[in-house]
């Protein structure tokens, strides 16, 4: 995906966790964070405790939504992801996309990926990888800041 290209439509899940959410519910009100991870990737279990802090700090003026990306056979165990969502305080939906579908479209290679799209949903910042949690709240909060001069 390219920047300012709209967030395609959230189809292709072979199962939601923690409710389902669509491109329309998303876009409008507040911006998107939509993060990539993995039950087998050990950065995506060390930056979660951030996503999640994020996801509380912005409760308001964010929407959170996780894609759970398979890296392997190992990581299409429905039982395990639920566990790790659980054990990392995943709270947010999450999209379980076994089937690379919306992976594909995002043409997204890596977890965590992060993907933060403004309130007209449209692509503002990507960033792939476990640091940066830094650069991705200035970017969160450079969004949030244009929503608010634009009100």
């Amino acid at each position: 995906m390219k920047l300012r290209e709209p967030m395609p439509e959230l189809v292709g899940a072979t199962q939601w966790l923690n409710g389902e959410v669509t491109r329309e519910q998303l876009v409008g009100e507040k911006p998107t964070l939509l993060h990539f991870w993995s039950i087998s990737c050990h950065l995506c279990k060390e930056a979660m405790p951030h996503v999640n802090e994020f996801r509380d700090k912005y409760k308001d003026k964010l929407n959170v939504v996780a894609v759970h990306m398979p890296r392997s056979e190992d990581d299409l165990n429905i039982e395990d992801i639920k566990k790790v969502a659980e054990e990392h305080g995943i709270t947010q939906p999450i999209f379980v996309d076994s089937e690379h579908k919306l992976t594909d479209t995002f043409e997204n290679q890596y977890v965590p990926a992060y993907y933060v799209f403004d309130k007209s949903g449209n692509l503002r910042h990507f960033q792939a990888g476990g640091s940066g949690m830094k650069m991705l709240e200035k970017r969160v909060n450079r969004v949030l800041d244009e929503m608010e001069k634009a009100e």
